[in-house]
């Protein structure tokens, strides 16, 4: 057993690192989730009995612009790039049904900002030649997610190795249709109006639809105090389109124009694969590095794909470091983006020309902090094989 407390300590802490929220990094919008239920500290490794609640908070601030895998330089030298500011902090409760089963739920509380020219007066330098920039904000709740992991493998004899798979259904409880202030000049004599609408779908709270998704999660032990991860996440959302309007209709509308006339209920995926490290194992260090790659495709898994979405993807490298003492953990990550793509959607596709690609703004990076802290339950200590929390009994 001693010679195994190494690995059973860093493998807690490696469960902790995945305690993050899924958003993409920009306009490619991705709904706050908690991370994959299996191998995250919400839900995997609790024993019978055992509850853990948990908080992640995620900031990340978008400005760049991509058009396929182009960068859109020149907006920002002309200063009409559009500027995200993302807050989130997910609170999460879970509770260990049996030593390998669990269930988790998790509700994100959302703080955006979002300004730019192009939504209000305009970027021309006719007509918006103070270049004012304005801003549209939405603050409340997001999209509920309840969750269940079960571990393949017994956690009790499998120390080095073992896969989870995970299902969970998302609520539509965030509003998907935040309205807000938008500043409009007046043809008649140039001054400023204000008309409200709703406010875009990169900074809306919730998507409308209720998503299934399906997890695929595995670790392996390859040296000492060395375990490689992935970490799979698919959220398929049926539904085409919510209520939230895009465009308004009118007898000049083109049939492609009509195809994003409301925003769309997208699907979104996560990909995570990595190393981690237990530095100081007694003291419960650990350091990880992976790649993560997360986006939204312009073609939904099931059901239709119209409506108005930005499609694209990011693929980062994710560093990050973990602590973990007693009942408590602690986790940060700062994935940074090493490519970023703004894919064609569904309406760009139909275009017969071929050159319509809408573009989109990524961020350089996002911040992502985390803290949990487990109670009831058997002393996990006691129970040979399973990564867990030392000393997390009430």
């Amino acid at each position: 057993m001693k010679k195994q407390l190494p690995f059973l300590i860093a493998s807690g802490i490696f469960f902790i690192l995945f305690s993050q929220n899924l958003y993409a990094q920009g306009c490619v919008a991705i709904r706050p989730m908690s991370g994959c239920t299996g191998i995250s500290a919400n839900s995997v490794a609790l024993t019978k009995g055992q509850w853990q609640a948990g908080a992640n908070y995620r900031y990340f601030r978008s400005f760049r612009h991509y058009r396929g895998d182009s960068e859109e330089k020149e907006r920002l030298e002309q200063n009409t790039e559009v500027i995200n500011y993302a807050h989130s902090m997910d609170l999460g409760l879970a509770y260990g049904i049996t030593n390998r089963l669990s269930v988790a739920a998790n509700l994100p509380f959302i703080s955006y900002d979002r300004s730019s020219l192009y939504e209000h007066y305009g970027n021309s330098a006719t007509a918006n030649p103070d270049h004012k920039r304005f801003n549209t904000e939405a603050r409340g709740i997001g999209d509920l997610r309840l969750s269940g992991t079960y571990w393949l493998f017994n956690p009790e004899t499998h120390m080095t190795y073992n896969i989870a798979v995970g299902l969970g259904l998302k609520l539509p409880t965030g509003n998907e249709n935040v309205q807000d202030e938008f500043h409009k000049r007046r043809s008649s004599d140039g001054s400023d109006s204000i008309v409200v609408k709703a406010v875009d779908q990169s900074i809306q709270l919730g998507d409308g639809g209720v998503g299934i998704s399906l997890e695929l999660q595995a670790f392996t032990s390859i040296f000492k105090n060395g375990t490689l991860y992935f970490n799979g996440f698919y959220m398929s959302n049926p539904r085409e389109t919510n209520k939230t309007v895009n465009r308004v209709i009118t007898p000049t509308t083109t049939d492609i124009q009509k195809i994003t006339a409301f925003h769309s209920v997208a699907d979104q995926y996560v990909a995570r694969l990595g190393l981690n490290y237990a530095v100081l194992p007694a003291e419960g260090l650990a350091l990880n590095l992976g790649v993560r790659a997360e986006g939204i495709p312009a073609k939904d898994l099931i059901g239709g794909s119209k409506g108005f979405r930005r499609p694209g993807y990011i693929v980062s490298a994710e560093p990050g470091v973990s602590f973990q003492r007693g009942r408590a953990g602690f986790s940060l990550n700062i994935p940074y983006a090493l490519y970023r793509n703004r894919v064609k959607s569904v309406s760009d596709l139909a275009d017969p020309t071929g050159q319509a690609h809408g573009d989109a703004a990524f961020a350089d990076y996002s911040i992502n902090a985390g803290i949990v802290w487990r109670f009831g339950g058997h002393n996990m200590a006691a129970m040979p094989g399973v990564p867990q929390f030392k000393n997390a009994t009430n």
